[in-house]
């Protein structure tokens, strides 16, 4: 007998097999789309675990990070996709035998936060029994299903009502005096106002996107009025950047660096420079709280970071900038800046000339096996660094004594020995020339113990400038510039004390006009976090 023989000949059953393959089809579909998002996740968990016992090994590991999440959360969305195809499917079949149901396994979801308010909807009850219809029914308890929701940003306008009095004596008119605007003649609370800076100078939303979507949220907030709030703000502020400025300056090492940024002009945009200074004594175990400041300028003249360290003798860790240069002369006053060259620079030129993946890629003609086993070596030395960071000075330099020392012994002599060898036209040469006539910089680490082995600390911080500047292109004008350095200073000062920003500005903002010009130290964040956990504590 044929396999069509098989086949009933009924118009409905035949229907109802096609509907049941269907069914089955999409419950294998998922079953699918399931075990590929399970190792999916799984391989990410193993990834994310390597780093956290190995650290960062190389920027190969951090790509492959990123890539790992993007491929889950595709899956992730995939399969969903596929699990609401099959129950559709199977609800589809009236033979509910045939086809089971297919449920994904997913990972036991933690409870929300028990600050979230509590909406209970009451679901009504039976008003008589399901068995036997009588209606003498007795509450026996109850489930609840939570689901999570968002309600929408409210607006609301607060009135400051003033009464006015006579006096029936004199017939004078008492009233009291005008309430308190954080801004002369304005209408915004220091709530709105911190949001509207935070989103343009923390989440880079420019101006123009911000009066769209609070349009649409029925409040009309012109291009031209935000700008007027955030001028205003950042002048109110600026006591407080000039203080966060002395006190990084006040440290005895500094992590410098500088990124572009493109200025609107007249003709076409032209490039200025946003520079940053981060403290940061945290990796050898210094008490002082981490601070970063910021500076603008129209260029890259040497004579900015002159003007920035102006008063400054300390250590500064930064690139090979040639713009640094002068600070470090022996003759400068008050006197000469150390310079600390950052270990990752140099590894990221060998790591170039030796990315296997770009290789792969064919974006690279060939890897360098020298270059590759720079990067060994180099990120042998990396390995112990992040055992001792943030033990004390005194214990970090006694085990780079003992344990870096070799290593960077070793390395040097190979990198002279393999130097000699290649052309001066080699890209693996100026590599290592790269190194070799900085190498007092680059060594120094090994006599100071509050020196890091890099400057990631500043180029941290001019990430996420560099990640705005994708939303936002361009500064309008130097005085822009300006701006946004003050604002940065404050959102990344902030950041790097582990305070939510919009919170601190708002009540910043709430509290400066009224505070002693003689405490406004007590602002800052790292203060302000302190006051606030006390006040936590006392209630």
């Amino acid at each position: 007998m044929s396999a069509d023989d098989s086949l009933p000949d009924d118009v409905e059953t035949l229907k109802q097999l096609v509907r049941a393959g269907n069914a089955e089809l999409a419950q294998a579909r998922a079953a699918v789309s399931n075990s590929e998002t399970l190792i999916a996740h799984l391989r990410l968990t193993i990834e994310k675990m390597r780093r956290e016992i190995f650290g960062p090994r190389s920027e190969r590991k951090a790509r492959l990070l990123d890539q790992l999440e993007l491929a889950l959360e595709e899956l992730e969305a995939a399969a969903a996709e596929d699990d609401v195809a099959a129950e559709t499917a199977a609800a589809t079949t009236t033979d509910k035998t045939s086809v089971r149901g297919f449920t994904r396994r997913k990972p036991s979801r933690k409870p929300f936060p028990a600050h979230l308010p509590r909406e209970r909807v009451i679901v009504p009850g039976p008003t008589a029994c399901a068995c036997c219809g009588s209606t003498r029914l007795a509450k026996l308890g109850e489930d609840v299903t939570e689901t999570l929701e968002v309600v929408p940003r409210q607006w609301k306008v607060v009135q400051h009502v003033r009464e006015k009095f006579t006096c029936r004596a004199c017939e004078g008119i008492s009233q009291a005096p005008a309430p308190f605007h954080v801004l002369s003649r304005g209408f915004a609370g220091p709530s709105l106002l911190a949001m509207i800076v935070f989103e343009k100078y923390g989440q880079h939303q420019p101006l123009n996107r911000q009066s769209e979507r609070y349009a649409r949220e029925g409040v009309d907030l012109s291009l031209s009025t935000l700008a007027d709030q955030v001028g205003g703000c950042a002048a109110l502020l600026r006591p407080l950047y000039d203080l966060i400025r002395a006190h990084v300056f006040a440290g005895g090492r500094v992590h410098g660096d500088d990124t572009p940024v493109p200025v609107l002009a007249k003709v076409k945009t032209r490039t200025g420079r946003l520079w940053t200074y981060v403290r940061d004594d945290r990796p050898f175990g210094g008490r002082d709280p981490p601070a970063a400041v910021f500076f603008y300028s129209r260029d890259r003249s040497g004579d900015h970071p002159e003007c920035h360290l102006k008063g400054y003798a300390g250590i500064l860790q930064a690139d090979a900038y040639a713009g640094f240069n002068r600070l470090y002369a022996a003759d400068r006053r008050p006197g000469p800046i150390m310079e600390a060259a950052c270990w990752s620079h140099s590894r990221r030129k060998f790591f170039v000339l030796a990315d296997v993946a770009a290789k792969a890629r064919g974006t690279l003609p060939v890897v360098a096996p020298l270059a590759f086993e720079a990067v060994k070596r180099i990120d042998a030395i990396f390995d112990i660094e992040r055992e001792i960071n943030g033990l004390r000075i005194a214990e970090r330099l006694a085990v780079r004594r003992t344990r870096i020392t070799p290593l960077v012994g070793d390395l040097e002599s190979w990198m002279r020995t393999e130097r000699a060898k290649l052309s001066r036209h080699s890209e693996v040469a100026k590599a290592f020339d790269y190194m070799l006539k900085r190498w007092g910089a680059f060594t120094r680490f090994l006599d100071d113990g509050r020196i890091c082995l890099t400057n990631n600390a500043a180029e941290r911080e001019l990430r996420r400038v560099a990640l705005g500047r994708r939303s936002w292109l361009f500064a309008g004008s130097d005085r822009g510039g300006e701006r946004a350095a003050v604002m940065y200073t404050l959102i990344a000062t902030a950041r790097l004390n582990d305070i939510d920003p919009q919170a601190w500005l708002a009540d910043v903002l709430a509290r400066i006009n009224d505070h002693k010009i003689t405490d406004l130290a007590a602002l800052l964040p790292w203060r302000w976090a302190a006051e606030n956990e006390r006040r936590n504590l006392a209630a």
